[in-house]
């Protein structure tokens, strides 16, 4: 290990803060800053959660000037937190993905003659010149190229063949459908576009002092990287520019991406020694992607699982298992070759189990609590399953419209048989069942789709063999401190050493980001992530034991489930997918827009 003194920036720039977080050799964080958009910036940018639209044409998008100041300020604050930058031995950090940054052609030239004694904003972005061939980035709740998207979904014949080369299907926010856009809406400013950066590289490139490549992990969210070969694809790169010399030049707009995650760039750049006092010698690290980055905030290793369960929920999961499907991604792992990241991304989550807990009310003076929704929860049977000849109690909760499976808001629910697989509607009326039945619900849809990735393993301790599942699921997010869904979400999905509640404070990406940068620069060769900072970090301090994992029976029977649960959900797709109307079987839920919830979310009760 490197000196105790030895210090490591991690960044994390996403729609509404950028965040700094200084972490020592050994991995005890140590100074930590925010800018906040809206609060720091908001009336000069005229921004609202960090960003700026367009409704008419689904545009979202931020100006790159207002990163620009954020930059300077978050380091401002560092030092008034008592920082001493000249610690500082390597940086990397993380970009929200899927946004794109247009350089221009004066670009490589400012950045390389930065004047210490001016912000970047003052030199990058004035009336005169600009670094940017196009002064905004597109976010990743863009949802304008829809057009674009029909058209990479089509291009190699359908969207599960672009997912299986590019890791996914066609999505708005990615940055092939995103430059194709650009190109015809913007044909001037494009023909001043020298190079192109994902937001983790445009970061990456103002330390580094002149454009950083983009990060093997982060390039495989742009529609555009052949995951299989390791390279750019010439067919998708002709789509987004329009011709094969169109290709080419994309291509080199683009650049080379490195293989490995954890590369150094180079030496920071003299603008910050001069005015910030970075050693001349500190590195810089590949900046990756903020979902690449949150999985480094923990070792995972193999077959290990992260569930967030916020307002929305999300499935992480590292896997040698590389099965991509358009619902779902896959993404090259952020440092270890070899790897993937798998990723769930579902709208619903914690709104959903709310608008359940919210119907336990009975009176004013006894409103609904998560005491009644758990002692429900843990009192009602395995799918509503009484005895083994009962039918199963099966049902979809969306209170948003979801993007898996791909349906309207709305809530079903389902009685199914296992010994006959017959399965029916019933009518969508709440019971307190549902209590239960929501959480499995959201289990089983993730179990569903992880199966393929999770392998048959030997219990340590009896020797016997479990049937695939995680190695372990750690929970994270404000549904993860509600004993019951981590009891639910056990007995489901399973796991050899149990379910597990990550707390690592607000700054995973920053502490992921800081994490890397320590790996990159004091690896030994041949040294992987996984065992360099899994041997640093203390798992005592930041996880805790919360349920069991695998139960003989248990889990078989959620096997049997998630049969019937994936033509429930097929059914339900072919009655109210994307373009359909309602049908039996289903009503409508509120909206999360409706003023209910919005008195629910200003008495902070999302979980």
């Amino acid at each position: 290990m490197a000196g105790t003194e030895d210090l490591y920036l991690g960044f994390d720039l996403s729609t509404q803060q950028l965040k700094c977080a200084a972490v020592s050799s050994d991995l005890k964080l140590k100074h930590e800053a925010k800018v906040d958009f809206d609060a720091d910036f908001g009336k000069k940018y005229g921004i609202e959660k960090g960003v700026l639209t367009n409704p008419s044409e689904g545009e979202v998008f931020a100006p790159t000037a207002m990163w620009l100041e954020a930059v300077d300020l978050v380091l401002q604050r560092m030092r008034e937190q008592g920082l001493d930058f000249g610690k500082i031995k390597g940086l990397s950090g993380a970009g929200m993905q899927h946004g794109t940054v247009f350089w221009s052609k004066e670009a490589e030239s400012l950045l390389s003659n930065l004047d210490a004694e001016k912000t970047l904003l003052e030199q990058l972005q004035t009336e005169k010149t600009s670094a940017f061939a196009h002064p905004h980035s597109p976010n990743w709740q863009d949802a304008s190229t829809q057009i674009q998207c029909d058209k990479y979904d089509a291009i190699l014949g359908d969207p599960e063949t672009l997912a299986k080369v590019t890791g996914s299907k066609a999505h708005h926010r990615f940055s092939g459908p995103q430059i194709k856009r650009f190109r015809t809406k913007y044909p001037e400013h494009y023909e001043n576009v020298s190079q192109i950066s994902l937001v983790s590289s445009f970061l990456a490139s103002l330390f580094l002092g002149k454009v950083a490549p983009i990060d093997i992990s982060d390039v495989t969210g742009m529609n555009l990287w052949d995951i299989n070969k390791g390279q750019w694809h010439n067919t998708l790169l002709e789509l987004a520019a329009g011709s094969k010399d169109g290709a080419a030049d994309l291509k080199q707009k683009l650049g080379h991406v490195p293989e490995d995650g954890g590369e150094n760039f180079g030496s920071i750049s003299d603008y910050f020694v001069k005015r910030y006092g970075f050693p001349s010698d500190a590195k810089i690290i590949a900046f990756t992607g903020d979902n690449p980055a949150t999985i480094l905030a923990l070792p995972l290793r193999s077959s290990d699982a992260m569930v967030s369960l916020g307002t929305s929920t999300t499935f992480l999961m590292s896997t040698s298992t590389y099965k991509p499907a358009g619902a779902y991604h896959f993404m090259n792992h952020p440092t270890t070759a070899g790897l993937y990241m798998f990723m769930l991304c579902y709208k619903n989550g914690g709104l959903a189990r709310e608008q359940i807990r919210d119907q336990f009310n009975t009176s004013a003076t006894h409103p609904a609590n998560w005491d009644t929704f758990n002692d429900t929860a843990l009192s009602t049977p395995l799918v509503s399953r009484k005895d083994k000849d009962d039918t199963m109690r099966l049902g979809l909760y969306f209170p948003r419209p979801e993007i898996v499976p791909n349906v309207r808001a709305g809530q079903w629910r389902y009685s199914y048989t296992p010994g006959t697989g017959e399965i029916k509607a019933i009518a969508a009326d709440f019971l307190p069942d549902d209590a239960r039945n929501i959480v499995e619900s959201q289990m089983l849809s993730l179990r569903l789709r992880s199966f393929p990735l999770v392998q048959a393993e030997t219990n340590t301790t009896t020797g016997v063999q479990l049937p695939p599942q995680p190695r372990r699921v750690y929970l994270v997010g404000g549904g993860s401190a509600n004993n019951a869904i981590a009891k639910i979400c056990g007995e489901v999905l399973g796991s050899h050493d149990g379910v597990y509640k990550l707390d690592i404070g607000g700054n995973a990406c920053a502490l992921g980001s800081a994490y890397k940068a320590i790996w990159g620069v004091e690896r030994k060769q041949g040294q992987t992530f996984e065992d360099l900072i899994g041997s640093r970090w203390d798992e005592k301090q930041f996880t805790k034991r919360v349920a069991d994992g695998y139960q003989k029976g248990t889990f078989e029977a959620y096997g049997e489930a998630v049969k019937g649960f994936e033509k429930m959900e097929q059914i339900v797709i072919g009655e109210v997918g994307e373009g359909k109307k309602q049908a039996s079987g289903g009503v409508f839920m509120a909206s999360d827009t409706d003023a209910g919830a919005a008195a629910r979310s200003k008495r902070g009760e999302f979980i």
